[in-house]
């Protein structure tokens, strides 16, 4: 457990200095990094003929839909016709056109769902040009529309910026920068950085075996620091190439964790209006401890779970001292294991070093609810906008059960706002609920099912939760390279990525263009602990209340058969 107690004390002081660099990128004040990027910035914006104009709401949508919709078009292209282009030394054949749908949509919504292996899947060209490319573009856009909504929401005038110039800046400034840092660090821990082809081996038994080698270190970088999770190999972090050591598998959950968060503690600072001694707003303060509040008691729970080990395996009268051990890679054990399932599903990245598939029932539990809540600090950007649905939402029902206006920010939350809110909020367990009804109902969806009972269904609900939430992950015994299964999940990443961001920006336009009113005596606080506490509820309950049947169906039920 110390393991787990220093990482997150590390964490800690890392998400704070990057909150407040992410404040000045977003707020256009001065960095570092200016001197130099400025000059790379001009030239991206007369190149691509990007006017560095405010946008409207509208405008600042269409942009990011338009953008998107090109870089999809272009990067399903290549992936259909890989086998005649360059950088292919494994003579990797075209993607099938159904796969290809799903691996685009995928990538360009930040979720890196893949239903197929990497090194075996891909050109290297399909790697660095496709995957690697979108994970930089996909978590760019997704920060791009949380800024855009976080400057609308706290600013007293109707201001929403530009989509292409926050697009730019948040690659050029902090994407770019911490990922060349972190593949240098992961090369240096041992993770491949080459276009050779697969190298052939004879191993100490004698046969002879294919090692997948290429680009790997400048994938896994952009990986966790973008929070997309698709890995260069089928079996992800768990790989040694991946993940060699247990230095590289602390640096890939720091990445991981550290935008996500950072970008909680720029709204802080936005919402404390620019204050220079402010080192982490109060307003900021309440929603990351409500946050960090989910985490760790889920991370506790999946702990006491994989600890405990399996009673069937107990009943064998076989050894479980060190836990449940299936899946799970002997150089990490418990604690790293265990903490990397929590933040990859809470930080909604995907990324795995250990089969979540072979969870006990109890830790994919928690992992499938991390990934139903989708706030428990979520991926770069969209996270926070989703807890900002329950905050106001959470301000909402306060207010009418102590007789106060709803009020946030000097913004009056009113009959149209908390439409769109209840409305934003019922689309990601309707895409869920609604997929994983269709897929066992059919033949199509149920002829992937490889497990009877509830682990199946289990699988089945973890697939559309992680689709739906952009994350990635997956019980990997589902058989899901099929029409069916790509076309469903690759709807539901797509569904569950825009509406979200549509409905949202609708929601801050909306506060934005109210009239700004000052707090009083009778408004209602929003930064203290009782606000932290009671927003930690509001979420839990409401995903009690929409989860608990489909889930007593599938983790629970597979837990209480075991402990029979």
């Amino acid at each position: 457990m110390w393991q787990i107690a220093i990482i997150l004390a590390i964490y800690l002081p890392l998400v704070i200095l990057a909150g407040h660099y992410l404040f000045r990128v977003t707020m256009h004040q001065k960095t570092f990094l200016d001197p130099v990027l400025d000059k790379a910035d001009r030239l991206i914006y007369k190149i691509s003929g990007i006017k560095q104009e405010n946008m409207t709401g509208k405008q600042y949508v269409l942009a990011l839909i338009l953008s998107n919709a090109c870089m999809i078009f272009v990067g399903y292209v290549l992936l259909r016709i890989q086998s005649v282009l360059f950088l292919n030394p494994n003579g990797i054949g075209n993607m099938e056109a159904t796969l290809s749908f799903n691996t685009i949509i995928s990538f360009m919504t930040n979720t890196n769902l893949q239903h197929y292996s990497g090194e075996s899947g891909l050109s290297y060209l399909s790697q660095m040009l496709v995957i690697t490319f979108m994970m930089f573009t996909s978590a760019a856009t997704g920060y791009a529309a949380c800024m855009a909504f976080c400057r609308r929401l706290v600013a007293k005038t109707d201001t929403i910026g530009n989509f292409f110039v926050d697009f730019v800046r948040v690659i050029t400034r902090v994407l770019m920068p911490l990922s060349v840092g972190v593949a240098l660090l992961l090369v240096s821990q041992g993770s491949p950085q080459t276009l050779s082809g697969n190298q052939t081996v004879e191993t100490i038994e004698g046969k002879m075996q294919d090692i997948a080698l290429g680009p790997v270190a400048s994938l896994e970088s952009i990986k966790h620091v973008g929070t997309n999770g698709g890995g260069f190999n089928g079996a992800n972090s768990t790989t040694p190439f991946e993940n060699p050591t247990a230095i590289s598998n602390i640096i890939e959950i720091l990445s991981m964790m550290l935008l996500p968060g950072a970008c909680v503690v720029a709204f802080s600072l936005m919402a404390a209006r620019r204050k220079k001694n402010t080192l982490f707003g109060k307003q900021g303060l309440a929603i990351f401890s409500a946050m960090a509040a989910l985490f760790l008691i889920g991370l506790t729970v999946i702990y006491a779970a994989e600890q405990a080990g399996n009673p069937i395996i107990d009943s064998l009268g076989i050894n479980q001292e060190l836990g449940s051990m299936e899946g799970k890679e002997m150089r990490f054990g418990i604690p790293q294991s265990v903490l990397f399932t929590a933040v990859t599903t809470a930080f909604t990245t995907g990324s795995v070093n250990n089969m979540h598939d072979t969870l006990t029932p109890v830790g994919g539990l928690v992992a499938m609810f991390n990934m139903m809540l989708n706030v428990v600090f979520g991926g770069k950007g969209v996270g926070l906008m989703n807890m900002m649905m329950y905050v106001l939402l959470t301000i909402f029902i306060a207010c009418l059960m102590i007789g106060r206006t709803p009020q946030f920010l000097g913004k009056k939350i009113e009959e149209k706002e908390m439409k769109l809110i209840a409305l934003c909020i019922l689309i990601h367990p309707a895409i869920i609920l609604l997929f994983s009804a269709l897929a066992v109902a059919t033949a199509a969806g149920s002829g992937g099912i490889t497990n009877p009972g509830a682990h199946g269904l289990s699988q089945v609900l973890y697939e559309y939760a992680s689709a739906s939430a952009n994350n990635g992950s997956g019980f990997e015994g589902l058989s899901d390279n099929s029409y069916f299964w790509n076309i469903t999940t690759g709807l539901a990443m797509f569904f569950g990525r825009y509406l979200p961001i549509i409905i949202q920006l609708a929601v801050a336009s909306l506060l934005a263009k109210k009239m700004w009113h000052s707090d009083s005596t009778g408004t209602l606080k929003t930064d203290n602990a009782m606000f932290s506490f009671l927003l930690a509820a509001i979420v839990l309950l409401i995903g009690a209340l929409t989860f608990l049947p489909a889930l007593a169906l599938g983790p629970i039920t597979e837990h209480l058969q075991i402990h029979r």
